[in-house]
């Protein structure tokens, strides 16, 4: 049979052009995907910076650990995403004021065309409605927040580095003593012949932290306009310094649709 034969028969015409199986394969799987929706925020959120942790006394005497949280100039509207421009609304947000020289031209340009100044960090935050959100519009953490409100806050944990399975999985350790060869090691990580191989997944030795993390569902315990700080009850990702992104916090079927 001649080349163009096998071809025709393992393809489909479309738009009176022979497409292949695979091809058309690999289209579907795409338009397919165009329906995945990414995660939606419960509301427009900020980004700020870690500073340390102290103990907060409540007017009743409670002692609560809290997180002390601060602001560096920033949290301004940088675009404002429409379904019609981009395919989904989302508010685009700036934070962490920089010289112009730190940033590419490519960054300026983008930063210029909203008005903004130079800022280090650009978050999107996707809506189910974009009224009231304008171009170069700053966020004030006081308006958009209240004493009380649980908010999810994600960062960059601390990096540990190679770490062992004790400390990475907190997996037990061997006796010391008694003639014990196993102390420390790991073990047994699989069959031999059969599967002949260690399955993916596998909770082993390897890098520890440095990863991004989300810890949900934490109370606002103080809000000083004066310090320009928040105090949220609980610790949060990273060190001092690190940068936070805080929303309000996601109640399925309240203010996150169940579907």
């Amino acid at each position: 049979m001649p080349h163009y034969m096998s071809l025709r028969s393992s393809s489909h015409h479309l738009g009176g052009l022979a497409v292949p199986s695979k091809l058309k394969r690999r289209v579907r799987s795409i338009d397919n995907n165009r329906g995945v929706k990414m995660s939606m925020e419960a509301g427009i959120g900020i980004m700020a910076t870690k500073l340390g942790m102290m103990s907060y006394f409540e007017p009743e005497g409670t002692v609560v650990p809290v997180t002390v949280v601060g602001f560096r100039e920033g949290n301004i509207i940088t675009q404002v995403k429409t379904e019609s421009t981009d395919g989904y609304n989302a508010v685009q947000v700036g934070y962490r004021r920089v010289r112009d020289r730190k940033l590419t031209k490519p960054e300026m340009g983008h930063l210029q065309k909203a008005g903004t100044i130079p800022m280090r960090h650009l978050q999107e935050f996707r809506l189910q409605s974009i009224e009231g959100f304008t171009p170069n519009q700053p966020l004030i953490f006081s308006e958009l927040f209240n004493e009380g409100d649980l908010v999810d806050v994600s960062g960059i944990t601390i990096g540990k580095g190679f770490q062992g399975g004790i400390k990475r999985h907190n997996f037990k350790r061997g006796p010391m003593t008694h003639g014990s060869k196993s102390h420390r090691a790991l073990g047994s990580i699989g069959a031999g012949t059969t599967p002949g191989r260690v399955y993916k997944g596998k909770k082993m030795p390897g890098r520890m932290g440095g990863t991004k993390t989300k810890i949900r569902k934490l109370k606002i315990v103080k809000i000083d306009n004066e310090l320009r700080v928040l105090m949220i009850k609980g610790a949060l990702p990273g060190k001092p310094g690190n940068l936070l992104r805080i929303t309000p916090a996601k109640i399925v079927g309240k203010n996150i649709p169940k579907s």
